[in-house]
């Protein structure tokens, strides 16, 4: 059986990846494609409990070093137990962040060396990279606004501010630029439909196989 192609969704906080991960996995199954959608951290049991110590607001936040490891034995567990099962058996897996987010968020975010990271997180996935990544480029003044609009008490990312937005912004545009084979840049500042429409278009001019993509 032919393998499963792992798709992720990168970007800052309040690009609307949620929202277009469930879009995209619903144009690809409608094209017969058997669709797997999960997220980082917490897409397996475990990950939703380091999943809670990452984002919570408990009393005691990681540091920066002891926050990188807790992401990276939330991906081993998910690698290992949920996204190379799904590929090995035809699944095309959609994921909600993955090992991009860990190198810009504890790279620009924690001041932590990007080198280093890199190298950790592609032991942790067990050499597992995406074949495709879409960045959902909204400029961090409009996330701003809408985290402000959603009125929900922040999770510790989101009440950062927009200073660490725009470090973050910065260190994805670097490595979509670095490496253009693999990353497509997605304005989503643009209204959900839109954007729905370009990430489908996106997909399928990098996978000619599933045909047009639908207006």
């Amino acid at each position: 059986m032919e393998r499963g192609k792992l798709i992720t969704f990168e970007g800052g906080d309040g690009v609307g990846k949620t929202t277009q991960v469930a879009r995209l996995a619903a144009f690809l199954a409608a094209r017969g494609v058997a669709v797997v959608t999960t997220r980082e951290p917490g897409g397996t049991a475990l990950g939703l409990e380091i999943r809670r110590l990452l984002v919570g607001d408990g009393p005691t936040a990681p540091l920066p070093r002891a926050e990188l490891f807790l992401y990276l034995a939330d991906r081993a567990q998910h690698v290992d137990a949920l996204v190379r099962p799904a590929l090995e058996r035809g699944a095309w897996v959609v994921c909600d962040r993955f090992v991009d987010s860990t190198i810009v968020y504890q790279g620009a975010g924690r001041g932590l060396d990007e080198g280093w990271l890199e190298a950790l997180c592609r032991a942790a996935a067990g050499g597992l990279w995406p074949d495709l990544t879409l960045w959902l480029a909204a400029p961090p003044a409009v996330t701003a606004e809408r985290l402000a609009r959603r009125g929900s008490h922040p999770d510790r990312f989101e009440a950062e501010g927009e200073a660490f937005q725009r470090r973050l912004f910065a260190a994805f545009a670097r490595r979509a630029a670095a490496e253009p084979e693999r990353w497509r840049e997605i304005d989503s500042s643009a209204p959900i439909d839109a954007v729905a429409a370009t990430i489908a278009a996106a997909v399928v001019d990098h996978y000619p196989q599933l045909g047009e993509a639908a207006p």
